[in-house]
């Protein structure tokens, strides 16, 4: 056996589990998934049922279950889930909008992007909770104020992605379409938009994360009708199963927004490099 082949050999049997292809780090993730889940929960509900923690403090997995069964049979959730989710969806689309806008304009030109630059370091830096009551005196209780919290928290990573798309595109590639005489909207289907998708929709998956925390802190600190203000009015009627049951909701449509984002982009740039390891 050559040498060669003895060192190949060698290196496949001492490969990492990284090297692993994504197909079957995928099916890992699915069995150890459910088995985590499974001992967190059993350790949890020992814990409760053997040390003695009052249920105020730290209900039972099971207790907390019965009360988002129960929670699922109420209108009042179905009217505060439309609330947030109509928070969520407008202002998520509102700060795509922004976002891809302000980064195709600040990627194209340096010059924009330095004078801008303060104005929007300065939006991302002062703690949005501190501008909420701003936005509540200027917008009121309704869902205009929590909305303009979602765009202000959600807008800054689209930007941030599309300006790394429009700068990611070589010269030489502008220059060919500008040899060749290509039309406007030539160079738009077949170079510009092709070479800042997978980064706009990077920046658009992190902003989902964002939204839905937009509108809850948004619906905690604005007195909202919401999932957040719903989830205020069982902590101060002490109801902690329901409270629980509320949070569980919120994070199951925080996990189905992000997933759904992480699929389409999977599927629309699953040519791109930034989607091969998933």
């Amino acid at each position: 056996m050559s040498q060669d082949t003895v060192q190949a050999n060698s290196g496949a049997a001492t490969a990492a589990p990284d090297d692993l292809p994504a197909p079957s780090r995928n099916r890992v993730a699915w069995i150890t998934t459910p088995i985590i889940i499974a001992l967190f929960l059993g350790a949890w509900t020992l814990y409760v049922n053997y040390a003695g923690v009052s249920r105020f403090l730290l209900p039972s997995p099971l207790a907390i279950g019965k009360a988002l069964v129960q929670l699922l049979q109420e209108d009042y959730f179905y009217v505060a889930f439309y609330i947030t989710v109509t928070e969520i969806l407008v202002g998520f689309a509102l700060a795509i909008v922004v976002g891809s806008v302000l980064g195709v304009v600040l990627g194209s030109s340096r010059l924009m992007d330095q004078i801008a630059a303060p104005f929007i370091i300065a939006s991302q830096v002062t703690p949005k909770v501190a501008l909420m009551p701003l936005f509540i005196l200027w917008l009121g209780f309704g869902v205009e104020s929590k909305i303009a919290l979602v765009v202000l928290l959600s807008f800054f990573p689209v930007m941030k992605s599309t300006i790394l798309g429009v700068r990611s595109i070589h010269p030489d590639q502008r220059a060919l379409f500008r040899v060749i005489r290509a039309p406007w909207w030539k160079r738009l289907i077949s170079l510009e938009i092709p070479a800042m998708l997978p980064y706009l929709l990077t920046g658009v998956e992190t902003a989902s994360v964002l939204a839905v925390t937009g509108a809850i802190v948004g619906e905690y600190l604005g007195g909202g009708e919401g999932l957040g203000g719903l989830v205020v009015k069982t902590l101060n009627a002490l109801m902690v199963e329901a409270m629980f049951a509320t949070i569980i909701a919120l994070a199951a449509f925080g996990f189905v927004s992000y997933g759904s984002i992480a699929s389409l982009r999977k599927l629309l740039v699953g040519w791109h490099d930034s989607a091969g390891d998933e």
